[in-house]
């Protein structure tokens, strides 16, 4: 009779036991469910809310860790280095990051984090992270965009920082009046940077031949390279060519881009603005 009844106890125990982590994932659900819509409503410090909430009710919910990063990451202002604007972003990497400790290959949360980081210039650890995309998924043509732009913004700025120190404003020809020693840090500083990202780049465009943005950047990244053809003339001005070359397919990409959007649209019975 005593073991029976134990066995009953233990059984009772079982079911409220069973019953209360039913409810507190359902309460975690409900909670979740509220911060989607107030994050769809664009009430990001509302959804922030509930879905932590939804995560202290159930740590283990891989989609509320998700969201709840992401409510954070459109909060983070691209560029701007206050206390608070990187306090939020690191909250929104600490999630993603508890994402991937769970699934390393997470692709959109890796995207996420290398946004994140590329918007609080950490861009060498943007351009690592869109790299291990590139490994995961080798026809991600932006994730090889990506790594080109990151390239040319930090060629731009150290090309301009050398220029400015000379007393010169970038011409966007390859700088003819610099002098020796200027180009000699110029090719120091940009030569890598600047190979890099036209590999990356021309990937890009072999992913998808009507990446006009990826063009677009080539064209500039050119232009970067045109600055590193000291004393040859003959380099920059075929440099110049390819860049010029690049701004008319880019050109010509958008125009196929927007006219392929119209027959899309036409065909779904929207009128193309």
């Amino acid at each position: 009779m005593k073991l029976s009844a134990r066995m009953t106890a233990s059984a009772a125990l079982l079911l409220i036991l069973g019953s209360t982590i039913g409810c507190t994932k359902l309460k975690a659900r409900d909670q979740l469910v509220k911060g989607v819509q107030a994050f769809k409503s664009g009430k990001y410090e509302e959804a922030v809310n509930f879905f932590q909430k939804s995560v202290a009710l159930d740590p283990t919910s891989a989609v509320s860790h998700l969201y709840l990063a992401t409510a954070y990451s459109y909060q983070v202002v691209p560029n701007l280095d206050t206390p608070e604007n990187l306090a939020i972003a690191n909250k929104a990497l600490s999630g993603f990051n508890d994402v991937l400790a769970q699934n390393p290959n997470d692709l959109d949360a890796l995207k996420q984090v290398a946004s994140i980081d590329r918007n609080i210039k950490k861009y060498d650890a943007a351009k690592a992270e869109e790299m291990k995309i590139l490994s995961i998924d080798p026809k991600d043509a932006e994730a090889a965009y990506t790594i080109g732009v990151i390239d040319w913004t930090q060629a731009y700025k150290r090309a301009t920082d050398i220029l400015g120190a000379a007393g010169l404003q970038d011409d966007g020809e390859g700088n003819v009046k610099k002098s020796k020693d200027v180009c000699a840090k110029l090719v120091a500083a940009n030569t890598d940077l600047v190979n890099e990202a036209q590999k990356y780049l021309m990937q890009a465009v072999q992913i998808n031949p009507t990446y006009d943005d990826a063009m677009q950047y080539l064209n500039l990244t050119y232009r970067r390279k045109a600055d590193l053809e000291c004393g040859n003339d003959a380099a920059r001005k075929a440099d110049l060519a390819q860049a010029d070359m690049w701004v008319q397919k880019a050109t010509g990409a958008r125009k196929a881009n927007e006219a392929a959007k119209e027959k899309i649209a036409e065909h779904g019975g929207v009128t193309a603005q």
